[in-house]
């Protein structure tokens, strides 16, 4: 039997109990799922269900709202947006850690909401720096903003990054991250984080399909091995990228990052399955579609065997099992 650890990126935070718990749907407390018996899955200091007793069985307060002022607005062709904007201090320490991100949007209406990882969290002067592809109605919508104009966002969310417990436990080893395309902003928290942790750290960029680095402001900041390569070929793992893993793991390396589309952390997975090597740690962005990043609209959900529902804009899992027994019809 395959023991799977469930875990909640809120719990223990002080946007826990959510609405999920209130409603019956907590991922982690067996009695805020209406079990009589006490049966946590992964215990973070903090009973959910006497945080929600003593709330008055209701929900704490979720995100808050903020407009704020644009510094700096990058545009790529229109195809890629880069921007800085000013932002409230404690906001700015909430979305440093990897995996963070924040919904943003440019008018009142809550239907343009877009969830963007964070490339960037300057807490010395308060300052976060986001990259977003322009595709889809809501990405074009952005494309207003200007530097000297304002952005609304919603935040501060943690799920962007799945096997976190991965990168906090690689300490003073060999890392490997790969990252393509949009992949390059979540990829920067990522890096810092294993750097700050004495990690030799190697980087091998896709740029594709932009023309553009636009993640070099922020690599130059690190004394660490960079390469370009290209890291899909035809909708498969390169040959190039093969060997790129396969030296990595010679030279020591135990741990890589996956920074792109669901295929290319797909192609490496079974890659190292393919070469035994399903010791290697692993973790990879999360492209799940989220809406509400609450767990309530369904939009990140999906279905695996046994009739379970996984939320993906709250659950933290590891990145191999995200494609096991997976449904998809």
């Amino acid at each position: 039997m395959k023991y799977e650890k469930v875990d909640c990126i809120d719990a223990g935070t002080e946007y826990c109990p959510c609405k999920l718990a209130e409603y019956g749907q907590c991922l982690i407390c067996s009695q805020c799922q209406g079990e009589i018996l006490c049966d946590c899955l992964n215990w973070k200091g903090v009973c959910i269900y006497q945080e929600l007793y003593n709330n008055g069985n209701k929900a704490k307060e979720g995100r808050k709202t903020f407009k704020c002022h644009v510094k700096e607005a990058l545009n790529y062709d229109n195809k890629l947006l880069v921007i800085k904007f000013k932002a409230p201090h404690k906001l700015i320490i909430d979305l440093v850690r990897p995996g963070s991100y924040i919904f943003i949007r440019t008018t009142e209406n809550t239907y343009f909401d877009i969830p963007i990882s964070i490339m960037n969290s300057d807490v010395e002067n308060d300052i976060i720096t986001i990259a977003v592809e322009i595709k889809g109605i809501k990405a074009v919508k952005l494309l207003d903003i200007k530097t000297g104009g304002s952005i609304i966002i919603r935040g501060p969310y943690w799920n962007g990054v799945f096997g976190v417990k991965n990168i906090f436990d690689e300490k003073n080893n060999k890392a490997l991250i790969l990252a393509r395309g949009i992949g390059l902003a979540p990829m920067i928290p990522v890096a810092r984080k294993l750097i700050s942790q004495n990690n030799e750290l190697q980087v091998v960029i896709d740029k594709s399909p932009f023309k553009e680095n636009f993640a070099k402001e922020f690599l130059n900041e690190y004394n660490i091995k960079i390469s370009e390569n290209f890291l899909l070929d035809k909708g498969k793992l390169s040959d190039q990228a093969k060997r790129i893993i396969k030296d990595a793991l010679e030279y020591g390396t135990n741990y890589i990052h996956i920074a792109g589309a669901d295929i290319l952390t797909y192609d490496v997975i079974n890659y190292l399955n393919k070469i035994n090597r399903n010791d290697v740690s692993i973790s990879c962005c999360n492209n799940f579609k989220m809406c509400c990043g609450e767990g309530i609209c369904g939009a990140c959900t999906a279905r695996f065997s046994g009739h379970r529902v996984k939320r993906f804009c709250k659950e933290q899992v590891d990145p191999r099992s995200i494609f096991e027994e997976r449904r998809f019809i």
